[in-house]
């Protein structure tokens, strides 16, 4: 398989994803969906990443000087199928830029999560539960040794005991699962590969879904979630709450614009460009999600593709070089 062929699939592959991301989000079960989102966003941008490297190797092995230094014959490794000098640049520029908006990411991500880590130690008291004085409602969790979860006086007032106690069951849902990990490795492959982003979209809304459907769990009563959600985003919409750190999740933080991912069951215009909550608390208001076994495969599928376009390409250059080391040098 060509190194352009490649290159092109890797475009392709992470626009099939973002077809699937928005119905994946809505249909399928938010834990499975949380796991499927972000395995596949890792898989795309690694795809993606290891064929920019291969297209820009393919054109560096060409240059004389770098074929005499590796001891390849020039004629060997003139029969196979080259990559263009321009292609070649592109790749190479673009391999840059993603390098560069990897390492930044992360480092960034790791400084939030160690503001994080000390967030939470500073926090007041030894338990769970930190109940702020702010009048301001709001609720969050922070990841930390142990992870803390941060409930304002303002939000205790604008709930009843029911609703604090799906509140809760929602914050701890967000501990337990670790989401943050699932957020931060979408965000992740989304800076190495830029097509990615709907997906780690998808991947935000989702923790949210899957926090939600384990607070109807425990409560028993879906309905009362979806209040509790509701009632708390309105508090905290007039409230203005101060949300600290940045990797902080909760039941009323929104970070995603609105109309991106849209539930089957929508139909009106006002409900298509309704943002997350408005969205979750519609899909609490409808029956529990369905595994979706179709959806999760297609999403599987490209995945998997792409990665094996990527290997055989890999596998090519590397027989490619093997010839050309063995042959007679000149």
């Amino acid at each position: 398989m060509t190194i352009p062929f490649v290159l092109c699939l890797t475009l392709i592959f992470p626009l099939l994803a973002q077809l699937l991301a928005g119905p994946i989000a809505a249909r399928v079960d938010p834990r499975w969906a949380t796991w499927l989102l972000t395995g596949a966003a890792v898989a795309l941008a690694a795809s993606s990443g290891a064929a920019l490297t291969l297209a820009a190797l393919d054109a560096l092995i060409r240059i004389p000087l770098v074929a005499q230094l590796g001891r390849w014959s020039p004629a060997v490794i003139d029969r196979g199928d080259p990559t263009s000098a321009v292609v070649a640049i592109i790749a190479g520029v673009l391999l840059g830029i993603a390098l560069t908006a990897v390492v930044r990411f992360a480092v960034r991500r790791g400084q939030a999560l160690a503001e994080a880590f000390r967030h939470a130690r500073g926090l007041p008291g030894r338990g769970e539960i930190v109940v702020t004085r702010d009048l301001a409602a709001d609720a969050y969790t922070v990841p930390g040794r142990p992870g803390r979860i941060v409930v304002s006086a303002g939000m205790l007032e604008t709930l009843d005991d029911a609703g604090r106690t799906a509140l809760l069951a929602h914050e701890r849902a967000h501990l337990a699962g670790r989401h943050y990990a699932f957020t931060g490795v979408a965000r992740l492959a989304a800076a190495a590969n830029p097509l990615l982003r709907p997906l780690a979209d998808a991947v935000e809304f989702t923790v949210e879904r899957w926090a939600d459907e384990h607070a109807a769990l425990a409560v028993g009563d879906r309905r009362l979630v979806a209040e509790t959600i509701a009632r708390a985003a309105v508090a905290a919409k007039y409230g203005r709450p101060r949300r600290s750190p940045a990797v902080a999740l909760g039941a009323v933080f929104e970070r995603l614009g609105g109309g991106r991912l849209t539930p089957r069951h929508s139909k009106s215009s006002a409900m298509r460009a309704a943002g997350p909550v408005p969205r979750r608390v519609a899909a609490l208001l409808a029956p529990p999600p369905g595994r979706r076994w179709m959806l999760q495969a297609a999403v599987a599928v490209i995945a998997i593709i792409a990665g094996f376009c990527t290997l055989d390409a890999a596998h090519d250059l590397h027989e490619l070089l093997e010839a050309a080391s063995y042959a007679p040098h000149h």
